[in-house]
């Protein structure tokens, strides 16, 4: 079983696209969505759409690895996968089929990443220059490297594995996706499958820029990487 695993918070606007695009997915799986206290409607619509809504109560702002965790210590599938609440993966089944693909092939892959794109109608140029240049990093590290990168929007683990080295770095406020790949590098192999592609809005370059974003990305992989700490003290919500 596949283990969908989603960390929200307040995404009210779109949440129930996200969860509701795996309505037609005919893997055995389950949706979770764990929620770091929203006090929107994101709740509510994750529940109808067929999802399993785990809520923080903590009174200390959670991590985006804290939330991925709550939920991983909830699933039971023999993988979990970690996607953003902005996600769209085109075709579930055959998406999803071809991700379970590269696990069946290799017993020694613990990890698969994929490419990224934005969505069609509002991809820009610098969009695809630098989503295509972090696919092309991604592929270096993974499939000729073998270190680990990944970036968040979606990473898919063996469940045992990612039990194993005791999941997301709960204490990194950002490239806690880039570190765990690293981590599971060092127990197995981690691929990233240039074949399939998802796709999401864009929203956090086409709000704070590129040039900024790129270089946030390499400020907090350099954190990680040297000082086990991201360069980012918080990590700005954007809607």
């Amino acid at each position: 079983m596949i283990s969908i695993i989603i960390p929200t918070l307040k995404e009210e606007k779109i949440i129930g696209q996200t969860v509701g695009q795996f309505a037609v997915l005919e893997l055995p799986h389950e949706v979770i969505v764990s929620d770091g206290g929203s006090t929107d409607s994101t709740q509510a619509i994750a529940e109808k759409k067929g999802a399993r809504v785990i809520v923080y109560h903590g009174s200390e702002r959670q991590t985006i690895a804290a939330g991925k965790n709550l939920g991983a210590r909830e699933a039971k599938g023999d993988y979990f996968i970690f996607i953003d609440a902005d996600v769209t993966i085109p075709n579930p089944t055959d998406f999803m089929r071809k991700a379970v693909a590269n696990f069946e092939r290799n017993p020694r892959l613990v990890a698969l990443t994929t490419a990224i794109r934005v969505l069609p109608d509002v991809e820009t140029a610098a969009d695809r220059f630098f989503f295509g240049l972090m696919t092309q990093y991604h592929r270096f590290m993974n499939n000729v490297l073998h270190q680990g990168a990944a970036s968040g929007e979606f990473q898919m683990f063996r469940a045992n594995a990612f039990k194993k080295i005791g999941g997301f770095n709960e204490k990194i406020v950002a490239s806690e996706d880039f570190e765990i790949f690293s981590r599971m590098a060092k127990i197995g192999d981690t691929r990233i499958d240039t074949s399939l592609c998802i796709l999401h809005p864009g929203r956090r370059p086409h709000s704070i820029g590129w040039p900024r974003l790129f270089l946030l990305w390499c400020l907090n992989g350099l954190g990680v990487v040297f000082f086990k700490r991201s360069f980012a003290k918080k990590w700005t919500v954007i809607r």
